[in-house]
């Protein structure tokens, strides 16, 4: 059989998912697809099949990719294209997600009240009306809304960050030696050492903000004696310097959007998932979500832990850090504040998102059934999948097929009444779908159901003509010598009965 052991590879099941029955995929039908699934053509990881694409472009005419063309562009960064085309991300309908943010982000916008803050100018000066929220998940699934490009200081959003770094670099049991654990009750009075960068993201840095800081800074330099004077520093410590660097990690800037990579980075265990690079140890994470669900919110901390239920961390800046562990990270930012503190549009979001979707810690995933679950699907699949595939069949949704092809799927498997896929097609008539399990995915051209018919015998009975050449045509360039037929037909039988047992 010369089609033995010749599986088509993810390149090709890629290609015929995307390309939809066409020869040839136009590049931006391919970006399009990609951006539907959640990553960016930016992404870090996606670096080489974006130069090949680019090299590729200027030497097509037509801006199309055939077969050949599309694997040379996509091998490279085969495995995570595969997972993001066969909805294999924690989010896998990435593009329906995020609709409902969207619809959470509008919701907020209307929002009115709160002050921004003015304590110093340079946070004085932004408009109460921006409004933006960033999404980057486990994955690096990127969603924004809004205002998501304008560089703002991280301010006390960048507590988590430096104490995470503080605990990675110096352990647990050291950094608590100087300081507690409780929720303190005070606004801007915690201090920690250092900081996380960022590459490929906007991270920059506002002299002015620090020299209003250091000038406006009474209260932090008396909080500063009054630990020096305790004793509270570690041996040799210069306080004036300490408090310049604070000074200096609260005038950091961020945009919306590189921020909730740094959120990603918390939720996903301490790697960066548009980097994959490992930047936080496991305890270091560990222990600055603990800290950030218990304390994060200022005086607003214990009713925040109570609804939202997530670790969390504001600034006065108007920025809500929000870690959705093992999920996402979210930036929201808006410059009006409540009287504790917190931008009120970011409230509300943080709050309606727990209300729509179970990411609330305490959600039980099993029985909160009013509650969208946003991630991966679960449960038993496999009674679903062959329900799937012949209804697939029977309606000719080609599409669908690709897709579950891609998702390796077993394109042969049977129902209770031993028909395949390919029985149910060509009963219908369906010729499109007949020739993509033949051709693509080289199914068993002659399986028997339980009253003995194959898949020709059901077009012939049907009078579909087409079905019935196409199948002659298949059946005499593959046909193996000598009755091999009948123990693919055995072999395939006994693997379903397996797979019913």
């Amino acid at each position: 059989d010369p089609m033995a052991g010749i599986l088509p590879s993810l390149e090709d099941l890629l290609f015929y998912t995307i390309a939809g029955g066409a020869e040839k995929i136009p590049a931006h039908k391919f970006t399009t697809a990609l951006k539907a699934t959640g990553l960016r053509t930016g992404d870090p990881r996606l670096k080489e099949c974006m130069e090949n694409l680019k090299v590729i472009m200027k030497t097509t005419s037509d801006g199309n990719l055939d077969r050949h063309l599309f694997k040379k562009c996509v091998q490279s960064n085969i495995v995570l294209l595969t997972q993001a085309f066969r909805k294999k991300f924690v989010i896998p309908d990435f593009v329906s997600f995020a609709s409902e943010i969207d619809a959470l982000y509008e919701n907020a916008k209307n929002l009115g009240g709160g002050q921004v803050a003015d304590y110093i100018p340079q946070l004085a000066r932004f408009s109460p009306d921006l409004w933006a929220v960033s999404i980057c998940t486990v994955d690096g699934q990127r969603h924004t809304a809004g205002d998501t490009k304008v560089p703002f200081c991280l301010q006390s959003c960048v507590k988590p960050l430096k104490y995470a770094i503080a605990v990675n670099d110096h352990g647990t049991e050291y950094v608590h030696r100087f300081i507690g654990k409780e929720p303190s009750g005070l606004r801007f009075n915690k201090l920690f050492l250092n900081e996380e960068g960022e590459r490929n993201e906007y991270v920059g840095f506002s002299n002015a903000t620090f020299q209003s800081e250091r000038e406006s800074g009474d209260r932090n330099f008396a909080i500063g004696y009054y630990l020096k004077e305790k004793k509270c520093f570690p041996e040799g410590t210069d306080m004036t310097s300490i408090l310049d660097l604070y000074f200096q990690l609260c005038s950091i800037e961020v945009t919306c959007e590189s921020a909730s990579v740094m959120a990603a980075t918390l939720a996903n265990g301490g790697f960066c998932p548009i980097t994959g690079e490992r930047v936080l140890g496991p305890e270091a994470v560990r222990n600055t979500l603990s800290l950030m669900h218990s304390c994060g919110m200022y005086d607003f901390s214990g009713q925040f832990a109570f609804h939202v239920g997530l670790p969390a961390k504001s600034g006065v800046a108007g920025g809500i850090l929000l870690v959705v562990p093992n999920v996402m990270g979210i930036m929201c930012w808006s410059p009006p504040l409540d009287k504790l503190g917190n931008s009120v549009r970011g409230i509300q979001f943080c709050t309606d998102l727990v209300s729509l979707c179970n990411f609330h810690n305490y959600d039980n995933l099993k029985h909160f059934v009013k509650k969208l679950d946003p991630r991966r699907e679960g449960g038993d699949q496999r009674v679903k999948s062959v329900i799937n595939l012949l209804f697939a069949a029977y309606t000719g949704d080609v599409s669908a097929l690709r897709r579950f092809a891609l998702s390796s799927m077993d394109m042969e498997q049977r129902d209770y009444d031993s028909r395949t896929a390919l029985h149910v097609a060509a009963a219908e008539g369906h010729v499109e779908v007949v020739k993509f399990l033949l051709e693509a995915c080289r199914v068993n051209p002659v399986p028997k159901d339980r009253w003995g018919n194959t898949p020709m015998e059901e077009a012939v009975h049907f009078g579909h003509h087409d079905v019935v050449t196409m199948l002659q045509d298949y059946n005499n360039k593959y046909s193996p010598p000598g009755g091999a037929t009948e123990d693919k037909e055995k072999e395939i039988s006994e693997k379903n009965i397996d797979g019913l047992l």
